[in-house]
Parts: C-alpha cells; sequence; structure tokens
C-alpha cells in the first residue's frame, strides 16, 4: 500500500520543514524541503529582501511538483503554497495532493522566524507572505492545522484526521 502525498505547505517559520519531516518519519515515506529545489535566483532575491513574483516561483513550483509526481509510494514535501493558483500548479503533476496547511498569529510566527539564524528568508518578508496567503477553498484537498501546539501534536492531528 502507498502512502499519501502531502505539502507541508503556510508562511515562512510555520514549522512547514519540522512538521513535514515529523510527519514523513510518521507515514513511513520520503521527506523533500522545497526550499532546497529552489532556482539560485530565487534565493538571492529573498536573501535580498525581495518577494518572489509568479514568474520566479513557476519553475520551483514545478520542480516541486515533479517530484510529488515521482513519488509512487508516497511522499511530505515542504512547500509555502500561499496560494490557490500555487496549490493548482502543484495538482497539475500530483492530482491526489494534500495540502497541510500551518496556520498561525503573525506575531507568534515572527518570533519563530526571527529565533532562526540559518534561513535566508528575511522576518521583513514575512508580512508579504501573509498578504499572499489565501485559506484552502472547500473544494481543495487538504486540512488546516494551528501550529501554537508542538510538532506531535500537529502530526498527530493530521493523522488522527486524515483517518477519521
Amino acid at each position: 500500500m502507498s502512502g499519501p502525498l502531502v505539502v507541508a505547505a503556510g508562511v515562512s517559520g510555520s514549522g512547514k520543514s519540522s512538521v513535514g519531516l515529523a510527519l514523513a518519519e510518521r507515514l513511513g515515506v520520503p521527506y523533500e524541503d522545497g526550499d532546497d529545489l529552489h532556482p539560485d535566483a530565487n534565493v538571492a532575491k529573498m536573501r535580498r529582501g525581495e518577494p518572489l513574483d509568479d514568474e520566479d516561483r513557476r519553475p520551483w513550483l514545478d520542480a516541486i511538483g515533479r517530484w510529488l509526481a515521482e513519488r509512487d509510494d508516497g511522499g511530505v514535501i515542504a512547500c509555502s503554497a500561499l496560494r490557490r493558483t500555487y496549490r493548482d500548479q502543484l495538482r497539475t503533476h500530483a492530482p491526489d495532493v494534500d495540502i497541510l496547511l500551518l496556520h498561525g498569529d503573525e506575531e507568534l510566527i515572527r518570533e519563530r522566524q526571527a529565533s532562526r539564524s540559518d534561513h535566508f528568508m528575511p522576518v521583513s518578508l514575512l508580512h508579504s507572505q501573509f498578504a499572499t496567503l489565501e485559506p484552502l477553498d472547500p473544494d481543495e484537498r487538504g486540512l488546516t492545522i494551528d501550529v501554537e501546539q508542538g510538532i506531535d501534536s500537529i502530526v498527530q492531528e493530521y493523522v488522527d484526521r486524515r483517518s477519521g
């Protein structure tokens, strides 16, 4: 039996990488951090404090979509997937992908993001990410889970809600 395909989505600092890795371990499927699939030009732009535009995101989202499509036995990937159009682009590659949208208060996420020293996304871009964020539409396959709880609780909530 194959595992699910899941995108751990949300703004920078919402816990996509940590939750995604923990979820992949729990489900016994491969994990990938979508940030590692960004073209160098995107990383350089974000390091300069410049938000990405849709043209910047298109090849990155296609790379993530291809990664998902290649996972016959399931997989979890971290990817912001902030807009419906971005999630739809991922679905062109992997129609059955499940979106785990990690959502939280902007101030809480700002505090978490500010405590990271090893990430290319500056805190200054967080507000633009919240402005871009679109909640899951009722017809989208996925769940929104609050990040105020710990990683293990988020993973358990996802597993419980998906199996129930």
